[in-house]
């Protein structure tokens, strides 16, 4: 196994900590960690564990916001028939959920459309136009997707149907002809949070509408669950907006969750303080599941559902398809790295490039991210569609491979994304040429650094420190997430406090102690269990870890669940 590069975040000024101590009463560790994020001042402190809706920004600094929302009071005032689309992802269902579900309770000519992954890919498609040409509907409102479908924005205008795009994603040279463009990353859009997620940027549409037609704003904020979830499952910045957007979010979820949630929740069989990494691990690939095994509309009935047993019968069907897609993933995650072993030149690459034409299209993405776990390396997994190699790209940490990619796009038929995550397409013949750009472009522009697989530290701790006082305040720091992730400490001088276990040949189960004695605790390692021998001989040793509550027949303890470890 590769051994992993431990960077430790740099220790704040002791009187700063000190200070910050005094002024909120915490834990000096805590407080290390909370001006390494910025928060330096006792309002600062406040602002970040109880954020407040009225911090949101205003809706109408966002570019084309104006425009959009006399847009849909044309519509509503015409009596038009209004065609709602969204991608299949959990952003895009989430979406579509949220913008359906408000404007049907306020017009009743609404309809909505997800493409289908397999037959049209991802974003606005012809036969979604042409979908809205049949029902004769005059708008369409896309969500997490239009903002580079420049020809079919051109092919709508045609129809006669004018667009109101939003959208997160990068915008290519040209903007669609559209009504409206809602997308903070514009050049020219001066709404101050460029980060929200595609179903966020939704929710400002109608947060903008409900001020403009005097409609109570708690109606906006009915949907913050929803964009909770998108804000957990597409790996957003949680600061600034997105953080009181998730606050609040989950806040509905723990205490008055929607039926199609409260289903998901149930037939996940989570129960206790909800977080987002419930979310993030268990909500968000069972919503995602609709759309990889079979088509995205069953998540957005399941997250629009108004009746509980409805909902609970989707939800179940959903979770069947979930336990499907694991086996997919499984097995396609096993070729794959198996294709990588038995090629020395794929093993030494400085990237991955794999096309296999029977590899389910729907679970690509996570078998791209399952090989950067084994290569820590930018990763593309191919497959065939519709007669041409489709593609999900995965990264590491600093390099951009949505700008890599776009320097092969004469070989593209289609791609878009982000720094982190892109999807693309392209003829068949072409992957040839495409994995030898791709690879060229890589080799020339990624370090070293960036090859290494690195466990980020925020603070080392000792192990009586770790009580249920410091627990407490530490998970008031949820939600974490990009910007601000689950704080990850060390602890060293460590002993066995008795002989390993492994669990199911993979992961390590350990009880450790500092060498006075005075705390033990229950640590987890998964695939992890390669480091039960030189455990057992070793004098002592260090640990890489985060901090969870564990419940077991109604008993909750403290538990360090490991990331890596170090011998002294």
């Amino acid at each position: 196994m590769e051994i992993k590069k431990w960077i430790f975040e740099a220790i704040p000024n002791a009187d700063v900590i000190d200070e910050l101590s005094s002024a909120i009463n915490v834990n000096a560790v805590l407080c290390q960690i909370l001006i390494q994020r910025g928060i330096t001042h006792f309002d600062q402190a406040k602002d970040f564990f109880r954020p407040e809706l009225d911090q949101l920004n205003d809706p109408f600094s966002m570019k084309d916001m104006d425009v959009a929302v006399k847009r849909i009071q044309t519509a509503i005032k015409n009596k038009e028939h209004i065609l709602v689309y969204g991608d299949y992802d959990v952003d895009g269902t989430t979406s579509v959920a949220m913008m359906h579900s408000f404007l049907t309770s306020i017009h009743p000519k609404v309809s909505y459309y997800i493409p289908d992954r397999y037959a049209e890919g991802y974003g606005i498609s012809t036969q979604g136009i042409d979908y809205a040409v049949e029902q004769n509907c005059s708008l369409i409102i896309s969500l997490d997707c239009g903002i580079k479908a420049v020809d079919k924005i051109a092919y709508a205008n045609q129809k006669k149907i004018d667009f109101i795009i939003c959208d997160h994603h990068l915008p290519g040279e040209h903007l669609p002809e559209a009504i409206a463009v809602l997308d903070p990353k514009r050049k020219d859009c001066q709404y101050p949070f460029k980060e929200l997620s595609g179903c966020g940027v939704g929710f400002k549409l109608i947060q903008a509408y409900c001020i403009q037609n005097d409609i109570a704003e708690h109606r906006a904020f009915e949907f913050l669950d929803l964009v909770s979830v998108s804000i957990a499952a597409d790996i957003v910045p949680v600061t600034g907006e997105n953080r009181i957007l998730a606050f609040y979010g989950l806040e509905k979820i723990n205490f008055n969750p929607r039926p199609g949630i409260k289903a998901l929740l149930e037939v996940s069989g989570l129960k206790g303080k909800i977080t987002i990494s419930h979310l993030v691990f268990q909500l968000g690939p069972k919503i995602n599941a609709a759309g990889r095994i079979d088509h995205a509309h069953l998540a957005v009935k399941l997250l629009a559902a108004i009746n509980e047993d409805e909902a609970t019968i989707i939800a179940s069907q959903i979770s069947d398809k979930n336990n499907r897609r694991k086996d997919f993933d499984q097995n396609i995650t096993l070729q794959a790295l198996n294709k990588i072993a038995s090629d020395e030149t794929l093993k030494l690459a400085k990237a991955t490039v794999l096309f296999q034409e029977d590899w389910h299209k729907g679970v690509i993405g996570i078998v791209a991210s399952r090989c950067i776990e084994h290569y820590h390396r930018p990763t593309i997994i191919l497959t065939e569609s519709n007669g041409l190699a489709t593609g999900s790209a995965r990264s590491v940490k600093g390099f951009d491979i949505h700008a890599a990619i776009e320097s092969c796009a004469e070989l593209l038929s289609q791609f878009g994304g982000h720094t982190h995550a892109a999807g693309l397409t392209l003829p068949i013949e072409n992957i040839t040429a495409f994995t030898e750009k791709f690879n060229t472009i890589v080799n020339s522009t990624i370090t070293e650094e960036q090859l290494q697989a690195k466990v980020h530290i925020d603070a080392y701790v000792c192990l009586d420190q770790i009580t249920e006082r410091f627990y407490h305040i530490l998970s008031q720091m949820d939600p974490f997430g990009p910007g601000n992730m689950q704080p990850v400490f060390a602890a060293r001088n460590l002993e066995l406090f008795e002989t390993p276990r492994i669990l199911k040949d993979q992961h390590l189960k350990i009880i450790v102690k500092d060498k006075n004695g005075k705390q033990n605790l229950h640590a987890i390692g998964f695939g992890l269990a390669h480091f039960k021998d030189q455990l057992e001989t070793a004098e002592s040793f260090e640990l890489a870890f985060t901090i969870q509550e564990n419940e077991y027949n109604g008993y909750k303890s403290l538990q360090l669940y490991l990331k890596d470890i170090r011998f002294e």
